[in-house]
């Protein structure tokens, strides 16, 4: 017998496939997402641009590769690198080597994404970064097919499905009391950041159902967490009670990755026995040794200790009256707090920009839209299905609206938009005006909500709207200036 033989948990083959080959293709949309969106955000002559950021003290102690330079074309090459090892992942290519390899596969996708956030500033400031980041770490040391997977590995992922629901349920509890009286959903779906097709048929439905919604929610948050770590079935039970509960999150709304990483991360409780019986005894699994190499072990119990080291601040945090919620404890963003929706917004208010190329001080002036891919805006547009693609300006929006004290990028959204920036154009689905520069924008708040079955069948509208004020008053850019505001 070996001495690391009681490290093996050989009956987790397919979870194991499921993790990385799901993480994978979670960095592929990452690093996409950064290719298509980071320039025109963050880049030399974004609205927030990096090369400002890294000037400050605190920028330049951030682990990143463009802690010495940032260059728009040197972003790209990190992003595309490392969508194109993401890509080899979801392929299973990495796998087939040894597991050295593919170890150094993750660690470099986790460095390369790494570096991104750590530039990103308020557009990468939400936890599924660090989720993805902490996950792509962990799961690279599951080992490839040359080895079967070490079960402290298995532990902690299910460690880190238990420190996200877990401590998204107490940030519940612990908040708005709506979680408490069970009433949160009466508002959630029509006042989430980027509702989807089905959103407004989920708010619809019967008040009795969403205190159903509630409670499940409670249950699958606050009980289910704790038998991820019980003995087979249960722990696979579980882990099906948090994969339906989040699919229904994935039906009913956009938020990015967030639940497909946590439906990816809770198969890590499903072992290949317990999938075989569901399957109607379908051979499943079998995929790689039963025993694994010394150095490998060794490396994979080093690894662990870390991770449980690290593990304290977010234990403590979980317990703590002044929990924080999607909070880093380090640098590496490894081991960190999650939650979601501790406070329940009970009205929903949108930015919506317009602009001329009339004479704004005009009362006769015709202004014009300009419509976002994602966040709702033309009452009578269906809201789009995105998830898990990330649309990183219109998540800003919604924060925007909700009276977010950090506007610097929106003044400068404007400007860009003065400018007609074609990189900024192609952030938004429709610029009313063909690429022409207007002569003035302004941005004005609206009270949304969603229509009701009869107003729907009257108007065509999914949305009501009314006027409750102005952000932004018209601002204009003399016309014979071509200057880039900064």
């Amino acid at each position: 017998m070996d001495v690391f033989d009681w490290l093996a948990a050989s009956e987790y083959s397919v979870a194991r496939e499921v993790l990385q080959r799901g993480v994978g293709a979670l960095y592929l949309i990452a690093f996409i997402s950064a290719a298509n969106q980071f320039p025109a955000l963050l880049g030399e002559h974004g609205l927030l641009p990096v090369p400002r950021f890294l000037t400050l003290a605190y920028a330049r102690r951030q682990p990143t590769l463009f802690r010495w330079r940032y260059t728009d074309r040197l972003l790209l090459t990190v992003a595309w690198t490392g969508a194109a090892l993401s890509a080899l992942v979801v392929a299973g290519i990495p796998q087939l080597a040894p597991s050295w390899t593919l170890i150094v596969v993750f660690l470099v996708l986790w460095g390369l994404y790494l570096s991104i956030v750590n530039v990103g500033q308020t557009f990468y400031s939400f936890g599924w970064e660090s989720l993805l980041l902490e996950a792509g770490f962990t799961v690279g040391f599951l080992g490839s097919h040359d080895t079967a997977a070490p079960i402290t590995i298995v532990l902690l992922v299910r460690w880190l499905v238990f420190r996200l629901e877990f401590g998204a349920g107490m940030i519940k509890m612990r908040g708005d009391r709506s979680w408490r009286d069970l009433t949160a959903l009466f508002y959630h779906h029509e006042t989430q950041p980027m509702p989807n097709p089905l959103s407004r048929s989920a708010h619809l439905l019967p008040k009795w159902w969403h205190r159903i919604e509630v409670l499940g929610n409670h249950f699958a948050q606050l009980v289910v967490p704790w038998f991820l770590f019980a003995p087979q079935p249960v722990a696979s039970i579980a882990a099906a009670v948090v994969i339906l509960t989040q699919l229904w999150l994935v039906v009913t709304g956009n938020f990015a990755w967030l639940n497909v990483i946590t439906i990816v991360l809770a198969f890590s409780a499903v072992s290949d026995p317990v999938l075989s019986a569901v399957l109607g005894g379908i051979p499943v699994g079998g995929i790689g040794p039963t025993g694994m190499p010394v150095w490998f072990a060794v490396v994979a119990l080093l690894v662990s200790l870390l991770l449980v080291v690290l593990s304290w601040q977010p234990l403590v945090n979980l317990f703590s009256r002044h929990q924080l919620m999607n909070a880093s404890f380090n640098r590496w963003h490894l081991v960190n707090a999650y939650g979601a929706f501790g406070t329940v917004t009970k009205e929903r208010y949108e930015i919506i920009v317009e602009g001329t190329i009339d004479d704004p001080a005009s009362g006769a002036a015709e202004w014009r839209e300009y419509e976002f891919k994602g966040k709702p805006g033309d009452v009578k547009r269906m809201p789009p299905q995105v998830a898990p693609y990330h649309l990183r300006l219109d998540w800003l929006m919604w924060f925007l609206a909700l009276g977010s004290r950090d506007t610097r990028w929106f003044e400068v959204f404007l400007l860009r938009l003065l400018e007609a920036d074609a990189r900024t154009l192609r952030l938004i689905r429709i610029d009313p005006f063909g690429g022409e520069r207007p002569t003035a924008v302004r941005a004005r708040t609206f009270l949304y909500r969603f229509a009701t079955r009869a107003e729907k069948r009257e108007t065509g509208a999914r949305w009501v709207r009314v006027e409750v004020g102005t952000l932004i008053p018209p601002v204009a850019l003399p016309r014979s200036t071509d200057a880039r505001p900064q």
